[in-house]
């Protein structure tokens, strides 16, 4: 039970503020783009940069929030650097969002704190960024949260919205036979075919330092980009890209070079045999789960290999299944080509909270 009287919320820019207490004991059995470091390498190459708020009770830390602050969409493509000055008059609003990790909530917490101590911790996080930000602060958005943080940072005057869920394929105890063999055929035949090419090379590992991170940052770039206008062009921005109001920032060389080095971080990649790259996967071990994370590659009308991402599916979820995992997710885009693998969905939502209402 978290002690109100004892709950404090500290809030922290990783480009010029020390790591808070106790946060890298708490971020240990995180996803890694809750390491400290890393939000950091992010913030100086946002436009966006985001900003950690560790919550406590008493000493001990019980939950976390990275927290993007926008500017308007007319402002420059990287943040000015920090003054150390951050309350502010000019208009903004406030983002609890991973711009990196699409579909997990940008809300964590302990695992002991209860359900019903959410809210408490939500409107004390509230109080504390309305006074770090400063009068100008418009709101803040809860961006793809689970119900439970969903419900939480709900209320009167808040706007609740049901959004584009996350791809999960649960491991059930199947074998890597078993799961082929709930695919259509056509799926096994793709991924058989992959597998055989001998114009594709592949090579995967942990904590990869012989990847060249300009070369990764420049195809991934590319693919989202591509995302973006497929997503616009059809109509249904939500879809596959091409997010309302895209707050994202382009993803940097320096933090995919950081980010690929990890030793919880498999990266593959997909080469000629005379070295072109024509795509990689970066994919999370997590013992809570595995998650499928950046994918890109060549589009086939410019030299690259049509259907490649069933290979990486199928690489995955072997992953998942020797290794125990309990669940595979794939993001939020292109969910109906997910769902031929045999993934289903987790409902997701945002909450939209005025400045008025923060905090109570």
């Amino acid at each position: 039970m978290i002690r109100t009287a004892a709950l404090t919320v500290q809030i922290a820019d990783p480009r010029v503020d020390p790591r808070p207490d106790g946060w890298a004991e708490f971020a240990r059995d995180l996803y890694p783009v809750w390491d400290y470091d890393l939000l950091g390498i992010e913030a100086w190459h946002a436009r966006n940069p985001p900003v950690l708020a560790v919550l406590r009770d008493g000493p001990r830390v019980v939950g976390g929030l990275a927290v993007m602050v926008c500017r308007t969409l007319r402002a420059g493509g990287f943040a000015p650097a920090p003054t150390g000055r951050t309350r502010s008059l000019r208009p903004r609003w406030a983002e609890a969002y991973l711009p990196l990790l699409s579909g997990y909530p940008a809300c964590v917490t302990a695992d002991d704190v209860p359900a019903a101590d959410l809210r408490a911790l939500i409107r004390a996080f509230e109080r504390a960024l309305a006074k770090w930000v400063g009068p100008g602060l418009l709101g803040v958005m809860y961006r793809a949260m689970g119900d439970d943080v969903a419900a939480a940072a709900g209320g009167r005057a808040r706007a609740y919205r049901r959004i584009d869920p996350i791809a999960v394929l649960t491991n059930t105890g199947m074998s890597v036979p078993d799961w082929l063999e709930s695919l259509a055929p056509e799926c096994r035949a793709v991924i058989d075919r992959l597998a055989a090419d001998p114009g594709l090379v592949t090579e995967a590992a942990p904590g990869r330092t012989d990847l060249d991170a300009p070369e990764l940052a420049a195809m991934l770039n590319a693919h989202r980009a591509r995302q973006d206008q497929r997503a616009w062009d059809g109509g249904q921005p939500s879809r596959i890209g091409g997010l309302h109001l895209d707050t994202r920032s382009p993803v940097a060389p320096a933090y995919l070079d950081a980010f690929v080095r990890r030793p919880e971080v498999i990266t593959r990649t997909y080469r000629t045999p005379e070295g072109t790259l024509l795509g990689f996967n970066t994919m999370i071990d997590h013992p809570r789960g595995v998650a499928m994370h950046h994918w890109a590659a060549t589009p086939a009308s410019q030299g690259g290999v049509p259907y490649l991402y069933a290979d990486a599916y199928a690489r995955c979820v072997r992953h998942m299944i020797d290794n125990g995992r309990p669940e595979l997710t794939a993001g939020r885009a292109l969910l109906d080509v997910k769902r031929r693998f045999g993934f289903g969905t987790r409902e997701l939502a945002t909450v939209a909270v005025p400045r008025p209402v923060m905090g109570r």
